[in-house]
């Protein structure tokens, strides 16, 4: 090692599992914190970004160079608190410049204890993270960089907590960001104050606020529910359709929900399930889920519906997929084709990665990205109508 260390005391790094080290200055809250290190492509809406509770335990790198121009206000959170683990931006605002802000990024993110990096090429650090792939990673700054003689300590200590850091594939973590208790979300716009058109199950797995909305906004009255909660007491609710949630960590350790997901289905509900929702569907009809390199995050993604040929520029965030056959209508393997048939209804254009399935048999499908996509963009917002329809259906006994 060299006598002369990697940062000086008022510096903050950034530690790579793969032994990479970028030096820049503290952003936010000074301190340590580890995770998976990811980047999300987004030029705007980094509050709906950094509120998403599917960034559980994973340090958020901005992709865009500029971050905080518009500050933070209280409309705009996906939900109560910042789930980032830590935040990695290149140019932070000086100024907060915009009519509906209430306060600043860097103290928003001093508040809630968040560690950051500024300053970093992040240009570099993407291409890297898009070559090797998505890897643990560790924010050091402040008293955190320092032994008991108040030296900046060796790489290898960084390296070695950096390492020490639970993997995401392997980790159950949608407990961890679920309600703990039962909300309703009713009627609103045109439909405020009237009786609901249909009723919803929605099991939070980590569900962004704008989503129970989008439902309600199309008459449906919402109960948010736990993770925990059981098929009977879901039929309590004597919902009209079932909706699982997006939501962080590995769908492979969900095996409870899957479970409840197939009583659902056994049932007859009517279902839709968004991100981490379409995964377990998949898992539940039967298919494998996988870790992508580096994933999808961002509000600039291409996927085509193939039910319709049409083209849409969509907000994802996800490191798992679906593996599922392409271009065919198949027999779901559960069970011997139990669930019947179901095809793959939309595909992302830039890797082929599935995004999208389409029960024939049974009233249910699902999306891996975010229709309800508060920062925009919003050309998926029909599936909500969709959605709907298939509840009116099945209400109507088609």
């Amino acid at each position: 090692m060299s006598d002369k260390p990697i940062c000086d005391q008022n510096e903050a790094i950034l530690v790579l599992e793969d032994g990479q080290v970028y030096v820049g200055e503290p952003y936010g809250a000074e301190g340590r914190t580890t995770g998976e290190i990811v980047f999300a492509t987004g030029m705007t809406g980094y509050q709906e970004t950094l509120t998403d509770p599917s960034y559980d335990r994973q340090i958020v790198v901005q992709t865009f160079p500029h971050i905080g121009d518009t500050g933070v206000n209280g409309e705009d959170p996906e939900s109560a608190r910042i789930w980032v683990a830590g935040y990695v931006v290149r140019d932070p605002s000086p100024n907060v410049s915009n009519w509906r802000a209430e306060g600043s990024l860097d103290d928003d993110l001093k508040q809630q204890n968040i560690v950051g990096i500024s300053g970093i090429d992040t240009r570099k650090l993407v291409r890297h993270l898009r070559s090797a792939g998505v890897m643990r990673a560790g924010v050091f700054s402040g008293a955190a960089l320092l032994d008991d003689k108040g030296d900046v300590r060796d790489l290898d200590e960084f390296l070695a907590e950096v390492k020490a850091t639970a993997q995401m594939q392997g980790l159950s973590l949608y407990e961890e960001v679920s309600t703990k208790q039962a909300y309703t979300i009713e009627p609103c716009g045109e439909f405020e104050g009237k009786e609901p058109l249909y009723t919803v199950a929605a099991v939070d797995l980590g569900i962004k606020a704008m989503t129970p909305h989008r439902m309600a906004e199309r008459g449906c009255r919402v109960h948010v529910v736990p993770s925990s909660i059981t098929f009977e007491q879901l039929q309590e609710l004597n919902p009209d359709g079932v909706f699982f949630s997006n939501g962080p960590g590995d769908p492979e350790q969900a095996g409870p929900e899957v479970e409840l997901l197939r009583k659902v289905l056994d049932a007859g509900y009517p279902f839709f399930g968004i991100c981490f929702g379409n995964q377990l569907l998949g898992r539940a009809l039967g298919f494998g889920t996988y870790k992508l390199k580096f994933g999808h995050r961002g509000i600039n993604q291409p996927v085509k519906d193939m039910t319709t040929g049409k083209i849409e520029i969509t907000a994802h965030n996800h490191g798992f997929a679906v593996d599922a056959p392409i271009g065919e209508t198949v027999d779901a393997p559960f069970e011997n084709g139990k669930y019947g048939k179901v095809f793959v209804s939309h595909i992302d254009l830039n890797d082929d990665v599935v995004e999208g399935l389409q029960c024939v048999d049974i009233p249910a499908f699902s999306v891996q990205y975010h229709p309800e996509a508060a920062a925009g963009p919003h050309d998926a917002a029909y599936l909500f109508d969709r959605f709907v329809e298939l509840m009116k259906n099945s209400k109507e006994g088609k």
